[in-house]
């Protein structure tokens, strides 16, 4: 007789089989060595995800959540098979005291070798704080909306880019590895709609600078398909599609759509944050990241490898879940961890 813990999986497994299945029914779906094929659209075989919940998905929680639940966090989501974590932000304690405790957070995670954990830096004062808690990777950020720059970091667009560039420059010193990040690439809760030449314009002074990848984000979920195609058009006539990422928030639930539509502009790298974790202080109205589970069930329904084990992803996100006191805002999650449940039920 088999194991109980051998009979719970097979059933689940059986249980989502068929919803595996139907993904399939009633499209083109082919394989060769560089894409995957669905309907009309050429998709990559394989996607990087960066996960952001330790950082973008924490900051704007209002209950003081502990630096030994953030450890939890980063080591199960690494355990669960994420190659790159953002763990923090040297932000101003006064303007996101969320994150009061990176330096604290950043010298009490186990590093796994291969494992990227990049943190947030807003100015040279925050990657000195940086540099000095041994992060070897750093990322940096503007936004493609002046009103939005001016609110968000308190100047103009221009002068955010002299202090990336200052920023930038330290890190070559120092060696480190710089991400950028574009916030409100098709709009913005100020400004309204966004251009999509503002967006790559943005995008291409990051990479001059120096930033090996640049990550677009939909900051307030406004985007569609077609504004996020554009958006990404106009970004590949400025700097390679192999040094853009896609950051999708799902206010209104688009971002798996819009994921979708990157992944047919060839982008392959997804910035995503488990249950759905996250939001802006900057922004009212935005939901959190587009869900780190929602996007692997799609990636699985497609047959695009992306690393991550869908079953220890979903003990992370109950746990975080649990200890933030709300409900999961992953629908994959939410289904799947129901399954579970049902299974467990069935045993007796």
């Amino acid at each position: 007789m088999l194991p109980r813990a051998v009979l719970r999986q097979s059933r689940l497994a059986k249980q989502l089989s068929g919803v595996s299945s139907a993904l399939r029914v009633d499209r083109l779906w082919l394989h060769n060595n560089s894409k995957v094929r669905v309907g009309n659209l050429d998709l990559p075989t394989e996607v990087t995800l960066v996960e952001v919940s330790p950082r973008d998905g924490l900051q704007n929680e209002k209950q003081r959540v502990s630096t030994a639940t953030k450890v939890e966090l980063v080591e199960g989501l690494v355990a669960a098979g994420l190659q790159q974590v953002e763990v923090t932000s040297f932000v101003s304690p006064v303007w996101v005291p969320q994150l009061a405790d990176a330096a604290e957070l950043c010298a009490s995670i186990f590093r796994k070798k291969g494992v990227k954990y990049p943190v947030l830096v807003p100015n040279l004062k925050g990657f000195q704080r940086a540099r000095a808690a041994a992060a070897t990777e750093i990322a940096v950020f503007t936004a493609a909306s002046e009103q939005f720059c001016k609110k968000n970091t308190n100047c103009s667009i221009q002068d955010s880019l002299k202090r990336i560039e200052e920023v930038i420059a330290a890190a070559k010193d120092s060696q480190m590895a710089v991400r950028g990040y574009v916030s409100c690439v098709v709009g913005c809760p100020y400004q309204g709609h966004v251009e999509p030449e503002a967006a790559a314009k943005i995008a291409g002074k990051l990479y001059e600078m120096g930033c090996y990848e640049v990550s677009m984000g939909d900051t307030i979920g406004v985007g569609t398909p077609a504004s996020v195609a554009e958006m990404f058009k106009a970004c590949k006539d400025v700097l390679p599609v192999g040094a853009l990422a896609a950051h999708m928030h799902d206010t209104y639930g688009q971002a798996v759509a819009n994921i979708l539509t990157s992944l047919g502009m060839g982008i392959k790298v997804v910035d995503t944050a488990v249950a759905g974790l996250g939001g802006c202080p900057y922004a009212k109205g935005a939901t959190g990241n587009v869900a780190t589970e929602d996007v692997v069930y799609m990636l699985n329904g497609l047959g695009i490898k992306h690393g991550v084990d869908m079953d220890k992803l979903l003990d992370v996100s109950e746990r975080i879940s649990i200890a933030l006191g709300r409900p999961n805002s992953s629908r994959a999650a939410k289904a799947l961890l129901a399954a579970r449940t049902d299974v467990k039920q069935q045993e007796g």
